[in-house]
């Protein structure tokens, strides 16, 4: 054997014997740099949300590196999961009112070829550049009432948003969101939350919905199938959909469909 391998080996013999140090070492700076982490990412949500009024987005590196640490509530990432289960692999997806682009990075961009996220909000966009690009991703600056991008699209993700629009609003963009589907293919994904009766939960939401099937009238005149269904948790109703002339999650030949 030769020196140099001998050498290697004995270094890998000495980095085994000192691996419990080496990893107490990297637990313990690990932990500092999640707490000093942690007390940024607070400091970030009480600026953000109590100067000056709300934003029309939430930027979920705050949940991720906070708030979910803190109330150990996992609403936040119901959204991602249940949009991806409706994402084709390898299509072309467009998510309106993307907000910080969260859900477009690390939920859809892996299933999907390519990606337009669109939001009216500069500086939405801004933040969604800066934390959630990836090389399969655009975003794009744009009021999706006046200017959604055109295209054919086999997923269009509306997320957390539609309730900022009042009903005319949604019904001309059902019109628009219709023109983009892949026929009798694509399908259109989101999530929304039902009304309080103490008011609107966001100053910005035109309209809330009273239930499931409140929203599943917007839905309907355009799409053949449609599922609505809801999760309810002590702050939050929420509301998510599918709709689609083809096939949705947990219709009989989904499986086919996702494949």
């Amino acid at each position: 054997m030769s020196i140099k391998k001998i050498i290697k080996r004995k270094i890998k013999n000495i980095i085994v014997l000192f691996k419990p140090l080496i990893i107490n070492f990297y637990e313990s700076k690990s932990k500092r740099l999640k707490n000093k982490t942690a007390r940024a990412y607070k400091k970030l949500f009480w600026a953000t949300w109590n100067i000056s009024g709300n934003p029309e987005f939430f930027d979920h590196h705050i949940d991720l590196f906070y708030q979910w640490q803190e109330t150990k509530n996992s609403l936040w990432l119901e959204r991602g999961v249940f949009g991806n289960l409706a994402v084709k692999r390898g299509g072309k997806l467009l998510e309106l009112a993307c907000g910080d682009g969260f859900n477009s990075r690390n939920f859809y961009s892996y299933l999907a070829k390519s990606i337009i996220a669109v939001d009216f909000d500069k500086n939405a966009i801004k933040i969604a550049k800066n934390k959630n690009s990836t090389e399969n991703i655009e975003y794009v600056l744009a009021d999706i009432r006046t200017n959604m991008p055109n295209g054919h699209f086999d997923n269009i993700v509306w997320d957390a948003a539609i309730e900022h629009f009042t009903e005319n609003e949604i019904d001309n963009i059902m019109k628009e969101i219709k023109k983009r589907l892949d026929v009798n293919k694509g399908t259109l994904s989101g999530y929304t939350i039902v009304e309080k009766t103490e008011g609107k939960m966001l100053e910005q939401h035109e309209y809330e919905f009273k239930n499931m099937e409140d929203l599943r009238r917007f839905l309907k005149p355009y799409f053949e199938n449609v599922i609505v269904f809801e999760t309810i948790f002590p702050e939050r109703h929420n509301l998510y959909f599918w709709a689609s002339d083809g096939n949705i999650p947990f219709s009989e030949k989904w499986e086919h469909w996702i494949r």
